[in-house]
């Protein structure tokens, strides 16, 4: 049996394989849509607002936001993730199942959303009246240096007044909850997966053989706090506005929520 081997960014290797994919499926897209819906919401976000959904993968969440009304540009790393999103977007194969008795989405408008490919630390050409980056899509860079850079490229993205959403785990939460081992099946292949906590940062091994060949990636993301974010927005010059702890904009706890959702202004 052979081994994969990984670039230098996990990330860029990890996110960009259909593994990634495989393994995450069954990530809950009715709540990340309802989280949507109160986030637009509470922020006052006008139809006419254009949103960046930085960081998008596969761009499910644009077309979401883009079935709330809203224009929309995802912009991700990864070029499959992007194709995969174009062809969607082409193909006219946006429905999903779990969304369509939802009779207020309207139909995809495919003048109104698009996908580029695009490194989040630095700035995009262009500037919008919100920036979302969801679900904890921060924190995988091997040079801390690129934290700050994000948010100030967020910073340069934003129109003046406009908001900017970082939706984070909460890493003391985490951590005192992590499950050290499970196993997961998805598509006939077995996802081993190991946690741990060391030096800052919070590491998930995944180990799994495909066709006889055999497979290992290693997730690590900053443990990174509200105290860390704070500091980066007054790098940046982005007002912290708000922080909530769940994805029903519940006060935010530092003991037991188990999202870190912050709301700046630029």
């Amino acid at each position: 049996m052979s081994t994969a081997s990984q670039t230098d960014q996990w990330y860029a290797s990890w996110f960009d394989t259909p593994y990634y994919h495989i393994l995450y499926r069954d990530r809950d897209y009715l709540e990340a849509g309802a989280f949507m819906r109160r986030l637009t919401d509470s922020l006052h976000l006008s139809k006419s607002s254009h949103i960046m959904d930085l960081a998008c993968g596969r761009g499910r969440h644009s077309m979401y936001l883009n079935r709330l009304g809203y224009r929309v540009t995802g912009v991700d790393l990864s070029p499959s993730s992007i194709a995969f999103a174009k062809a969607q977007l082409r193909d006219n194969t946006t429905s999903t199942s779990d969304v369509e008795n939802d009779k207020s989405l309207l139909p995809i408008d495919a003048s109104r959303i698009n996908f580029e490919v695009h490194n989040m630390t630095v700035p995009y050409d262009g500037q919008f009246d919100a920036v979302f980056n969801l679900f904890t899509s921060f924190g995988y860079f091997d040079d801390v240096a690129d934290n700050v850079n994000t948010i100030k490229a967020i910073h340069s993205n934003l129109k003046p007044g406009g908001y900017g959403v970082i939706d984070f785990m909460n890493a003391p939460f985490v951590i005192k909850n992590l499950v050290a081992y499970n196993e997961k099946i998805e598509d006939g292949i077995t996802f081993k997966q190991w946690r741990r906590y060391e030096k800052g940062h919070i590491y998930k091994d995944i180990k799994f053989t495909d066709q006889e060949r055999d497979y290992h990636f290693t997730e690590r993301v900053s443990a990174l706090e509200l105290a860390d974010f704070t500091n980066y927005f007054k790098l940046a010059g982005l007002e912290l506005i708000e922080v909530y702890g769940d994805y029903h904009l519940n006060s935010y706890d530092a003991a037991t929520s188990e999202r870190l959702i912050m709301i700046v202004r630029k």
